[in-house]
């Protein structure tokens, strides 16, 4: 399994739990305005699942209305820290597994298609008793994801929030090459990281906050999973509520996937624009992200 260029991914529960203590015992001097509040912490747990254990993240009151994120191709749960604590400050139960070969999840044996993989992030809600209804949030190649868990699992499902959803239209030559060299450790970093900013990035935005968590073994196994699951298999995500956040600036994943979809989906499918957003999107834009997220879950039926 391939490791990323920095170990923090591994070390993150342990870090938390050494920062809190730290600020406690700093608190009986003279305060500490940086503790988190209850609702941001995280706790990491290992769930059975068929296919080897899954590490899950996980934030937000245990009777909060569940919410399961799905990370970009090749990429770790850590991608959506700063949106698992605003919905868990909103008071959803947030629920991150990690993709396999990530963390502690246990890497891929054989060669899955997407079916296994949304299987695989089903088995992170085992736990909920009773179950209940889920909103899927998926993140560029998170997003066939969650598409696939609405195919096969639409009673399971309350709504779909795809961010940067791709499929159907092809990215550019020179950013698919530009995609491939993102995940090429072995270059110079400042090469890589120009590749990072061109394929996942809008003009002008600071491609470093994703110099790390580049896990190219995982991206290769995602990428033949897609490759073996035909694309109408789960691009309708069957008559599931959908909200597509569409980055304005995104080459990998076009605007044109959103509108097809929201045009043959009817109006159970809504497109929020964000703009000075490319593929990456999440830490580009949080804000907008998160109160479009937000707006669009309170609007849901109960």
């Amino acid at each position: 399994m391939l490791e990323p260029n920095s170990s923090i991914d591994r070390r993150f529960p342990v870090m938390r739990r050494a920062a809190l203590l730290a600020c406690t015992a700093a608190s009986l001097l003279a305060g500490c305005a940086a503790a988190p509040r209850a609702a941001d912490a995280v706790s990491a747990r290992m769930v059975s699942a068929a296919r080897g254990p899954i590490e899950v993240l996980e934030s937000g009151p245990r009777d909060g209305e569940p919410v399961l994120l799905i990370p970009s191709l090749g990429r770790g749960a850590e991608d959506f820290d700063d949106l698992a604590g605003r919905l868990a400050r909103a008071g959803y139960r947030v629920i991150r597994p990690q993709p396999r070969g990530i963390g502690r999840s246990a890497a891929w044996q054989g060669e899955p298609t997407l079916v296994e993989i949304a299987e695989d992030a089903m088995a992170a809600l085992t736990d909920i008793r009773p179950p209940r209804r889920v909103v899927v949030v998926g993140h560029a190649f998170g997003n066939r994801v969650a598409r696939m868990i609405a195919t096969r699992e639409p009673a399971r499902v309350r709504a779909l929030v795809l961010l940067a959803a791709g499929g159907k239209v092809r990215m550019a030559p020179d950013v698919e090459r530009a995609l491939v060299r993102s995940f090429d450790l072995t270059l110079p970093e400042e090469e890589r990281m120009r590749s990072v900013a061109l394929a996942f990035f809008a003009p002008g935005n600071d491609a470093s906050v994703w110099r790390d968590g580049w896990f190219k073994s995982v991206a290769e196994v995602q990428i033949a999973a897609t490759e073996r699951t035909p694309v109408d298999s789960w691009w309708a995500a069957s008559d599931v509520p959908v909200l597509v956040v569409q980055p304005m600036q995104d080459v990998l994943a076009p605007a044109e996937n959103a509108e097809r979809l929201r045009k043959e989906g009817g109006d159970r499918v809504r497109v929020a624009y964000v703009d000075r957003a490319g593929h990456a999107l999440l830490p580009e834009q949080p804000d907008a992200v998160a109160s479009n997220i937000l707006a669009y879950l309170r609007g849901l039926p109960k």
